[in-house]
């Protein structure tokens, strides 16, 4: 769901202004901010950087490589040597390296086999490995493992916005909550105040007892109370919130008095959370976050298993160079003037590859384990979630009967009360009785905030 231009700064002018007029934060523009501007939320943009630099740093592995090594040693007057070795490599895919190579030495004392030319020797040629590191190797692993933990990067970075928007969406709910809650004591307290100096007057002219008038004090004292304990949790509630309210530049963001929740959240919860779109029953498991980020890790785990395996052949490497003292004439580089090489390297007991091996596989499996337990208690979770939203429309349905049931008998009792057949006693049991039922009816709303909540968690749905 995309926040346009004019909706944020509507909603930034509601957080600067100074009037105490009154202003709505929906759901929906709430959390915009916070996915938009809250520091954890960059924070999780930081492990797809991290990873792209991973990435670069395993290509590093295949760039050109300058290569230049001197030495030289001078004693009493006579210079036993003076050698010059610069070389140019240049990695490729497939376990070849392609080098150019440049030699001058000198000297008294120089070995006969490192005689050279007096303008020095060149050589062009290859390096091969054809056993061990040829189809892969340590280079080509980390490069493909880079490119693999990219996408698991993102899968886990939609899973930690995912929660950092679950915790701000039971945020606002709680919000909510309290805010209506207040409303409720408020709406009693002018009935409270309203009968007491309706009692109060009847009995300065006689119509009721003295004692009529204290106990409708008590009633409006115990509304007075329980209205300032509403109002503490509402501000508790706004400061709880503020924490996931900032602005660009890190800058936060404080709820002012007159800012309240959204009345009509229960209409656009499925729009906002995206919650409507799904169907419970035939959701593709597979697209989950969760299971997409384990299955890169098990592909990336595989390369490590083919890197071990690879371990267990011998290591030959074979390299031949063409030598040319003239190298700006192509055809002197010919295959009657060559140096080559042959190097072969081969553990007797294999035992610290085969045990790398042995890990490879265990972490393969360890995984294997944690994809199928996740799908399982995913799927559980959903079910659950669906029952419990099922249920919610019957208690909703029961609760909203009770309340009306209740407002018809206060209804019924204040009439007779003030006809002279009832008590002050009854009309405030009355209204107790309507007072604690809509607070269930607006703790009931609140469960089916979480739940839908919750099944935006469990999903873990990309919204805005």
């Amino acid at each position: 769901m995309r926040i346009y231009i004019a909706s944020i700064f509507l909603f930034i002018s509601s957080f600067l202004s100074a009037q105490d007029s009154l202003s709505v934060i929906s759901l929906s523009e709430y959390l915009g901010y916070v996915k938009t501007f809250h520091p954890v939320v960059k924070q999780a943009n930081l492990i797809i950087d991290e990873s792209e630099a991973k990435r670069m740093k395993a290509r590093g592995a295949f760039d050109p490589k300058l290569e230049v090594d001197y030495g030289r040693k001078k004693f009493k007057n006579t210079e036993y040597y003076n050698k010059l070795n610069a070389s140019f490599k240049i990695p490729t895919w497939y376990g070849v390296e392609l080098k150019g190579n440049f030699e001058e030495n000198s000297g008294y004392y120089l070995n006969p086999e490192a005689t050279l030319p007096e303008d020095g020797l060149y050589s062009v040629g290859v390096s091969v490995s054809v056993a061990q590191g040829m189809l892969i190797n340590k280079r080509m692993a980390m490069l493909k493992q880079a490119k693999m933990f990219i996408n698991q990067a993102k899968a886990d970075r939609q899973l930690l916005v995912n929660t950092i928007l679950y915790n701000a969406t039971i945020t606002y709910f709680n919000w909510l909550k309290t805010y209506n809650e207040k409303r409720v004591y408020e709406d009693f307290l002018v009935n409270a105040d309203m009968r007491f100096n309706g009692i109060k007057r009847s009995y300065e002219t006689g119509d009721k007892p003295a004692i009529d008038t204290l106990e409708a004090r008590i009633a409006l004292n115990n509304r007075k109370l329980n209205l300032e304990k509403s109002n503490i949790k509402f501000i508790k509630s706004s400061l709880e919130l503020s924490n996931y309210l900032w602005l660009n530049e890190n800058t936060p963001i404080e709820i002012k008095e007159g800012i309240t929740p959204d009345l009509n959240t229960f209409e656009t919860i499925d729009t906002v959370l995206n919650t409507s779109i799904f169907d419970i029953e035939n959701t593709d498991l597979n697209n989950h976050p969760k299971l997409k980020s384990l299955d890169y890790k098990f592909q990336s785990l595989n390369i490590e298993k083919r890197l071990k395996l690879n371990n267990l052949l011998p290591k030959i490497d074979l390299q031949y160079n063409f030598l040319s003292q003239t190298p700006e004439v192509s055809r002197s580089f010919s295959t009657s003037t060559y140096k080559s090489g042959l190097n072969i390297s081969f553990p007797l007991f294999l035992r610290k590859e085969r045990a790398d091996l042995k890990l490879a596989k265990l972490k393969l499996q360890d995984t294997k384990f944690e994809i199928q337990s996740t799908k399982v208690i995913l799927k559980n979770k959903i079910n659950a979630i669906k029952q419990e939203l099922a249920s919610f429309v019957l208690q909703n349905d029961y609760t909203t009967i009770i309340v009306d049931d209740y407002k018809k008998m206060l209804t019924a009792e204040e009439r007779k009360f003030f006809l002279g057949e009832s008590s002050l006693f009854l009309v405030n049991s009355r209204e107790s009785k309507l007072i604690d039922a809509k607070l269930k009816a607006i703790s009931l709303e609140n469960d089916f905030f979480k739940t839908k909540a919750n099944l935006f968690n469990v999903l873990a749905i990309s919204i805005l």
